[in-house]
């Protein structure tokens, strides 16, 4: 979480003096409609947190509405990589995926506009919508005995000896067997903007989300799951306006 204070710290600073340098005079560009595709990273994801798409619609000349998108892999802070001794590696003791499918609604309001190619905008946005998580079961592979190995959910009675686990299962495998849980989500955030040309849309996204669900996911069975996730995030993203 560290990282992530000092990264929005920066951000800030770095949005701030460029604003203040902007020249009133500038003059900035009209569109009626935008395009954008993102790459998620936040404090209950992995390298990569998600994918987002997002649609936005010009309400007045400084305020838009959007429908959104997301889908994300919601983690166990918990969770811990190993390597096995064939080279592989796995998440000991998780049982289960949680994946996080998130139709959005929102508006987003220019707080400080730019010259048609130089500055950055500067927005503040919020969203909310349904949450649908898919739990899927996790797959190991595990050692019966020198000979033998079988792929299936971790089960904390029966695999709870670590050396005997090679690996995870095949990618996807038990994806038809998965449960799924209701929620809803909200977020709130900051949206800078850099890109040069008219048409084209380059940016980053900070904010925090609150996500909860119906029930309790149980991602780790020896560990405490939760049905209220919450996280600080930014999304890189890239688009087209028209």
């Amino acid at each position: 979480m560290n990282s992530f204070k000092i990264f929005f710290l920066a951000c800030f600073a770095m949005i701030a003096s460029t604003a203040y340098a902007q020249r009133e005079d500038a003059g900035n560009y009209e569109y009626d409609k935008e395009f954008l595709f993102g790459l998620n990273k936040n404090t209950n994801g992995g390298l990569i947190g998600g994918f987002v798409f997002k649609v936005g619609t010009r309400i007045t000349d400084d305020q838009f509405s959007f429908f959104a998108v997301e889908l994300s892999n919601v983690k166990n802070p918990k969770e811990v990589r190993y390597n096995t001794v064939l080279g592989n590696s796995y998440i000991f003791g998780k049982s289960n995926y949680l994946y996080a499918i998130r139709p959005q609604y929102g508006r987003e309001v220019i707080l400080f506009k730019k010259a048609p190619n130089q500055g950055v905008q500067v927005s503040a946005l919020a969203a909310v919508g349904p949450s649908i998580g898919l739990i899927a079961p996790y797959y190991i592979e595990y050692a019966i005995n020198r000979l033998e190995s079988v792929r299936e959910q971790y089960d904390p009675e029966v695999h709870g000896v670590r050396y005997n686990i090679l690996g995870t299962g095949r990618l996807f495998e038990g994806i038809g067997q998965s449960q799924l849980a209701i929620g809803a989500n909200l977020k709130a955030a900051i949206n800078f903007e850099f890109g040069v040309f008219k048409s084209n849309v380059t940016g980053l996204e900070l904010g925090y989300m609150i996500e909860g669900y119906s029930k309790e996911i149980p991602l780790i069975p020896t560990a405490e799951n939760k049905q209220l996730f919450q996280s600080a995030y930014f999304t890189f993203y890239y688009g087209f306006r028209k």
